[in-house]
């Protein structure tokens, strides 16, 4: 059973649902994304995303009109497998296609840039052998990209990365939410202060690098919430 968490983009809401691993997402539609496909290779018992995300995913699978190999989808930082700043840790990334010939992909590939309903699809040249396609949003802190700047009151699945992080590294902010309240904040103030970042509080383009380059693929520790 797997507990998973939906940042409500419409209400600006974190909610919470359990599924078993045959279960489908939620707010997925017939029955077309199961979590045992979303969470793939993560063995976490907690997995997030957005409503939007699966929203876009229902409109793809209905465009594009037949099933859809999911190879990656969700990973916690501290799994690693990808990327620092990667939209697979913010649980709005797919990796997909990957039983296809290059015809196929190239296809999937077509239908998934000409569908709209996602914010990036990677250039091919990037992707030899699979599809990516994720549902980011917020301006990135960084001008390379990556996750937006969060801040006391932010709510979403970023919040999520950062407290995350920050408990894996032993500053606990009070639990695994996705509210960045007042316990969150203490927490952000605390790691920056001890790397010697600006103390304000503010997960910026800085305080991402460091936080994901401390944690990214280096295994949970005692005091991950799990």
């Amino acid at each position: 059973m797997a507990k998973i968490i939906i940042y409500n983009n419409d209400t600006d809401r974190m909610e919470t649902y359990y599924r078993g691993e045959n279960d489908s997402m939620p707010y997925n539609t017939n029955g077309t994304l199961r979590v045992r496909e979303f969470r793939g290779s993560s063995r976490s018992n907690i997995l997030w995303t957005t409503k939007r995300t699966m929203q876009s995913w229902n409109s793809q699978r209905y465009i594009y009109g037949r099933s859809i190999f999911v190879g990656f989808a969700f990973k916690r930082p501290y799994e690693g497998g990808h990327g620092n700043q990667s939209q697979h840790y913010a649980g709005v990334a797919f990796d997909v296609g990957q039983n296809l010939n290059s015809s196929g992909r190239n296809a999937l590939w077509n239908s998934a840039r000409n569908s709209g309903v996602w914010s990036y699809v990677e250039p091919q040249s990037l992707t030899p052998t699979w599809v990516h396609f994720d549902k980011r949003f917020g301006t990135p802190a960084c001008s390379s990209g990556g996750f937006p700047t969060l801040k006391r009151g932010s709510i979403s699945n970023y919040v999520l990365i950062a407290q995350d992080d920050l408990n894996t590294l032993g500053f606990t902010t009070g639990g695994l939410d996705g509210i960045f309240g007042t316990q969150t904040y203490n927490a952000v103030r605390r790691y920056q202060s001890s790397r010697g970042l600006s103390v304000d509080g503010i997960v910026g383009c800085n305080t991402w690098r460091s936080l994901q380059e401390n944690v990214v693929g280096t295994g949970a520790t005692s005091t991950t919430i799990n």
